[in-house]
């Protein structure tokens, strides 16, 4: 597929042995060490709220797996307001909206990214049904054969207090991955997208913190633990 606009830099890719890059590294470390109970092979990734820095987190932590020698596929279920597309520079004429609705194949849809061992599947163009879509037959098929192409899949979706796309998806996955932004979000609505998600009986493998010190975070475990 032909790339469309440039693309933008992602810090694990762009400064690899930044602190930050590390902490990426680190949190990939974590979730593998979550493994314990069930392989983490789907690992959806979600927030309570929008611009928390789910996506982010979601394109550094492929490029570290990545990094690490797997064959990594980042799929963009936000088809909302999709974004994969404009980070790494790809077409999104074709997507997932496309492979869900039957309009395209696996092959059609799927992009080599700039970042060896990385492939994408962007949103495609945006349905009237992302939830109907992401919740249907074909949306489990492509997610069993996935597992036999890739070591690890990585799947962003909208906000989970937003609409319900993100607890659709996360059923079908191996964990969830919340995204909160320590400074921005209110803890009752990350609790209550906690509660949303074990709802469905989603596996919450971990709550990631944003822009937040260590006095902060041990206080924010805390709450989300009550």
């Amino acid at each position: 597929m032909s790339k469309s606009h440039n693309a933008r830099p992602i810090v694990t890719d762009a400064n690899p042995m930044s602190p930050i890059s590390e902490a990426y590294r680190t949190l990939r470390t974590n979730l593998q060490y979550a493994q314990t109970e069930a392989p983490l092979q789907l690992l959806m990734v979600t927030s309570a709220n929008s611009k928390e820095g789910k996506t982010t987190t979601l394109m550094n932590l492929a490029v570290t797996y990545a990094q690490s020698e797997l064959k990594v596929l980042l799929v963009d279920a936000d088809m909302r307001k999709p974004t994969a597309h404009h980070t790494f520079g790809l077409s999104n004429r074709t997507g997932l909206s496309h492979l869900l609705s039957g309009q395209a194949s696996f092959g059609d849809t799927v992009q080599h990214s700039r970042i060896h061992g990385l492939d994408v599947v962007t949103s495609g163009p945006i349905p009237p049904n992302p939830s109907e879509l992401l919740g249907s037959s074909r949306m489990d098929s492509l997610l069993t054969s996935l597992r036999q192409k890739y070591d690890m899949v990585l799947i962003d979706t909208p906000p989970v207090l937003a609409v319900s796309d993100a607890q659709v998806v996360s059923v079908r996955c191996d964990g969830v991955l919340l995204v909160v932004n320590a400074r921005s979000a209110k803890r009752q609505q990350a609790v209550k997208a906690r509660n949303a998600l074990e709802f469905v009986n989603a596996r919450i493998v971990g709550v990631a913190l944003n822009q937040t010190s260590l006095r902060e975070a041990n206080s924010y475990y805390e709450y989300m633990e009550r």
